[in-house]
């Protein structure tokens, strides 16, 4: 069995004169992003690894995550601006050591994907997670494998 789990990025802010890509975290953002990791953790949701877009927004969340799990992470320009696809691609490659993982990504991508692998509907909120039980002993198997929803938590419901 696997898991994947799924983070939207936190509430971002868009100061005149910054590129989408360099878009910072508000502080509302900061705020979410650090009560929902200390939340997953303490409700004993295990994760090996993090894996996130490289935009500042993302990024910044993963590494707040971070702060609460102490991994290895590493940025894959695949989830930035992703279609399902890019989702599929990522998790591909992921080694087979890796038992969980978590992608840091962007709407409407991120919904869009847990939305075709999972009977329910997603949209995922800023800082929004979706964790899934994959049937699978290889990330290889990923696509043919039963996918079932274990959680999904909004920042303001915990």
């Amino acid at each position: 069995m696997k898991k994947l789990i799924l983070v939207r990025h936190a509430k971002s802010d868009w100061p005149e004169e910054t590129e989408d890509f360099d878009r910072p975290l508000a502080d509302k953002g900061l705020k979410d992003a650090m009560n929902m990791s200390r939340f997953m953790k303490s409700n004993d949701i295990s994760i090996d690894h993090f894996v996130s877009s490289p935009a500042v927004r993302a990024l910044n969340t993963c590494k707040i995550f971070n702060q609460t799990y102490q991994l290895n992470v590493s940025t894959e320009d695949q989830l930035y601006n992703p279609s399902e696809r890019n989702f599929e691609s990522v998790i591909y490659d992921l080694d087979d050591s890796v038992s969980s993982v978590a992608l840091f990504s962007h709407n409407n991508g991120i919904s869009n994907f847990a939305n075709s692998i999972s009977e329910d509907i997603f949209h995922f909120p800023t800082c929004g997670v979706a964790g899934f039980e994959i049937d699978c002993n290889s990330w290889s198997e990923f696509d043919g494998a039963k996918k079932k929803l274990l959680f999904f938590y909004e920042p303001g419901k915990i």
